[in-house]
């Protein structure tokens, strides 16, 4: 029996995925719990046309993505801090200092959990950090630290 889960169930398969099972572990299980619903050919046509819309916008996500990254692939981000001697900073340079930095220099929006900072920086100077844009898709770019 084909059936089209309306939840995660381990083992088996995630949401939105269409199964094989037997019967017994369909009605007896699956729909008494309500983690599945059954395929019929109706549901299976319209499943088919829900997976489509989704694959033609999770491509538009990934292209937008991409022309983001070229944007802002390599670019160079300042953020100024106050300093004190021998180039230590009073404080680190956050994930939200750089995404204000980026969307002043760059007039790129991006959300502070998405920028990946490895190390904390306390330090004047040149750094890499990777930005998240899309499942998969990265930009790198430079963050310099510059004193007030």
């Amino acid at each position: 029996m084909k059936v089209i889960l309306t939840q995660d169930v381990s083992k088996l398969g995630s949401k939105g995925a269409l199964v094989e099972v037997s019967d017994g572990y369909a009605r007896n299980f699956l729909f008494k719990k309500g983690f599945a619903m059954e395929g019929t050919p109706a549901k299976i046509k319209e499943w088919g046309e829900a997976q489509k819309t989704r694959a033609n916008r999770e491509a538009k996500a990934v292209a937008e993505a991409g022309e983001i990254k070229k944007k802002i692939g390599g670019k160079k981000v300042t953020v100024k801090m106050s300093a004190g001697e021998e180039g230590r900073l009073f404080g680190s340079v956050t994930s939200q200092q750089v995404a204000s930095a980026l969307s002043a220099q760059h007039g790129i929006d991006i959300d502070k959990k998405d920028i990946k900072i490895d190390e904390q920086i306390k330090q004047l100077g040149m750094y890499q950090i990777k930005i998240k844009l899309y499942s998969g898709v990265e930009a790198d770019v430079s963050l310099s630290v510059e004193a007030d």
